[in-house]
């Protein structure tokens, strides 16, 4: 079983395409997307050529709230996801700096907005946050897999 985790993708529709076809190459099980696509076009772009099933949350700069819910068919409609999936609790949010939540009741913490790549664990909790998939800010684009089964991540540069 394999995550698909990307964030800050920006509207970066060529890196948005990349970070895709990474993941159908690896044949992730589930892409969770930590926030800030932008516009609901991108979303179509998750919507029609992942070969699995996507969540996500909404990140800051997410303003077309509504466009992104419908084009979405509600795959993203709140700025949290608490989910258990493949025996793992999981809490998916844009900005971990806005949650006050106990992290230790969650084997995998998701975030994004800094733009940098982040992967620690902490006892049994791992905090992973893929960098920007959009490229914009800091000019290298990135997204990771979890593969859950050898407990390991993964960060791919686009």
């Amino acid at each position: 079983m394999i995550l698909g985790i990307i964030a800050d993708s920006h509207d970066n529709l060529p890196k948005l395409k990349k970070a895709i076809a990474l993941f159908n190459k690896k044949n992730v099980n589930l892409v969770l997307h930590a926030g800030d696509y932008i516009a609901p076009f991108s979303v179509g772009m998750l919507e029609n050529n992942l070969n699995c099933e996507y969540l996500g949350v909404f990140g800051n700069n997410d303003g077309e709230r509504n466009g992104l819910v419908n084009r979405s068919q509600g795959k993203i409609n709140n700025e949290t996801l608490e989910l258990d999936k493949f025996n793992r609790k999981i809490f998916l949010v844009h900005d971990i700096n806005k949650v006050n939540i106990d992290f230790s009741n969650y084997d995998i913490l998701i975030c994004g907005h800094t733009h940098k790549v982040k992967v620690d664990r902490h006892n049994h909790t791992w905090l992973i946050n893929p960098g920007e998939c959009g490229g914009w800010l800091s000019g290298k684009s990135s997204v990771a897999t979890f593969d859950l089964i050898s407990n390991t991540v993964k960060i791919h540069r686009l």
